[in-house]
C-alpha cells in the first residue's frame, strides 16, 4: 500500500522532492572550501510562489547588501550568522534559529563556517 502524502516513506528512504538539508549542507560547505568566494548554493525547491536556496559562507564571507524579496525567512542549519539592514537593525542567528528577512536592503556576514536555507516568497 502507498503511504499518503503525509505519512512520508520508509524510514531512510529517500523520497522524491524531499531533501536531506543535513548531508547537502555539509555538501556546499565542502564546496565553498575550494571556491575563490568562499561560498556556494543550491536551490532546493523551486516553484510558482516560493523559493527555497541552500546556501553555504565560511566564516569572514558573506552577502552584499541587496533588496529584499517580498517575504522571506532565513534558516541556520549550520554556524553563525549576523544579517543586518544598514545601521537599522541587525540579528545574530545561530545553527537551529530562524529569522525572518527585514523589508529593507540587507547583507549577511558569516561570523562561523554557516549554511543556512533562505525560503523565499516570489510575487505575482
Amino acid at each position: 500500500m502507498t503511504p499518503e502524502p503525509w505519512q512520508g516513506g520508509e524510514l531512510g528512504e529517500q523520497q522524491e522532492g524531499v531533501f536531506d538539508l543535513s548531508a547537502l549542507a555539509d555538501e556546499l560547505l565542502d564546496a565553498a572550501r575550494n571556491d575563490l568566494q568562499r561560498k556556494a548554493s543550491r536551490l532546493v525547491i523551486h516553484g510558482t510562489k516560493q523559493r527555497a536556496v541552500l546556501m553555504a559562507i565560511l566564516a569572514g564571507g558573506g552577502l552584499a547588501e541587496h533588496a529584499s524579496p517580498p517575504a522571506a525567512t532565513l534558516h541556520v542549519l549550520r554556524g553563525r550568522i549576523r544579517l543586518y539592514a544598514g545601521d537599522a537593525a541587525e540579528w545574530f542567528v545561530s545553527a537551529g534559529q530562524v529569522v525572518a528577512i527585514p523589508p529593507e536592503r540587507h547583507a549577511v556576514d558569516a561570523l562561523e563556517d554557516s549554511a543556512f536555507l533562505l525560503t523565499v516568497a516570489l510575487s505575482g
